[in-house]
């Protein structure tokens, strides 16, 4: 019997074992929480639960970059359609939000959408979502980890490409990771494709602190949502309650940090193997860089991309930036 299945929608392969359990998460979890400071990486962050989660904290008054980009969408329709590539293929790393990828799609009329994300139902419904909403529109959900080369449908193959990965989510990853992943989609999208990517702006530290830590809760909910997730899938039996959201700005390298606190002193295990946290240990769960122009730019030369057009929000608080993927060369 094959030890891998087949990915629901797609071209992909979900590397899982017999029993079902993704071997990437396991591998990520287990070497995450056996370094002397604990940290897992957010992608892990988006099953189905935490997916649903991040769409409420959207919502959220404190959280401002969703409708600081939608903003931006909306306003800047006639200049994105000016900008790219007509009759082009939508490729987004990330499942559409209800919001902003509808207001892209209807700016710039393309010809054909294709969804890239590794939760799959959650795929799924936001692929059948745009479908209900753009009925002429082809729509090709690939349920994939786009931290590697995705394999495009056969279907858009011979169609310019736009890479639409909006929301800042590259801002959570370390400049290496982010680098990578840049690398990656240019490889994906191919030579002469473009990429809209949202970046958000380092700003005052109360405001940005609001935004991940909010009176209400839901991001702490995300945030330990981790938890639940590596107890269910790896049958682990980390005391949840024993957790708390910890959220914290590290100025020297300009981010937002996410850790889950333990209350006391933990022991717990995760795929049979054993391990502990004192009092006020953490596990880092998740960064949010935040870019000024120099940095953002710097950030997408290094990922084989050119910038060539930037917008931001009224209150100068989030970037959108419109970037073709660069000729490779071996010297200045």
């Amino acid at each position: 019997m094959s030890t891998s299945s087949t990915a629901r929608q797609g071209l992909e392969l979900v590397d899982r074992d017999e029993s079902g359990v993704d071997r990437a998460f396991r591998a990520d979890v287990l070497k995450g929480l056996s370094q002397k400071q604990k940290a897992i990486p957010a992608r892990w962050l988006y099953d189905d639960a935490g997916s649903q989660l991040f769409e409420d904290i959207t919502k959220l008054p404190e959280y401002y970059p969703t409708r600081s980009e939608t903003e931006i969408l909306q306003d800047h329709g006639e200049e994105f359609a000016a900008a790219i590539a007509p009759g082009c293929a939508v490729v987004e790393f990330g499942s559409g939000s209800s919001v902003k990828t509808p207001l892209l799609l209807s700016a710039i009329a393309p010809a054909a959408y294709v969804p890239l994300d590794i939760s799959g139902d959650f795929l799924r419904a936001s692929a059948k979502q745009l479908s209900a909403k753009f009925p002429g529109l082809p729509v090709h959900p690939v349920e994939a980890d786009f931290m590697r080369k995705v394999s495009l449908p056969d279907q858009v193959t011979d169609l310019p490409k736009l890479g639409f990965f909006p929301g800042s989510t590259i801002g959570n990853m370390v400049a290496r990771t982010s680098v990578d992943l840049l690398r990656t989609m240019r490889d994906t999208l191919g030579d002469k494709a473009q990429l809209l990517i949202g970046m958000d702006l380092i700003k005052d530290a109360a405001v940005l602190t609001a935004a991940y830590d909010d009176a209400a809760g839901v991001t702490g909910e995300f945030n330990l949502n981790l938890a639940r997730r590596i107890n269910r899938e790896l049958d682990a039996t980390i005391p949840v309650d024993q957790l708390r959201h910890v959220a914290l700005w590290n100025d020297d390298f300009a981010r937002i940090e996410m850790h889950c606190e333990a209350l006391d002193d933990i022991e717990f295990t995760v795929a049979g193997q054993q391990f502990a946290m004192a009092k006020g240990d953490t596990i880092h769960t998740e960064n949010s860089h935040k870019f000024d122009r120099r940095s953002g730019n710097t950030l997408l030369l290094a990922g084989g991309w050119t910038p060539m057009q930037r917008w931001t929000d009224s209150q100068g608080r989030f970037s959108l930036i419109l970037a073709e993927a660069s000729i490779v060369r071996s010297a200045p």
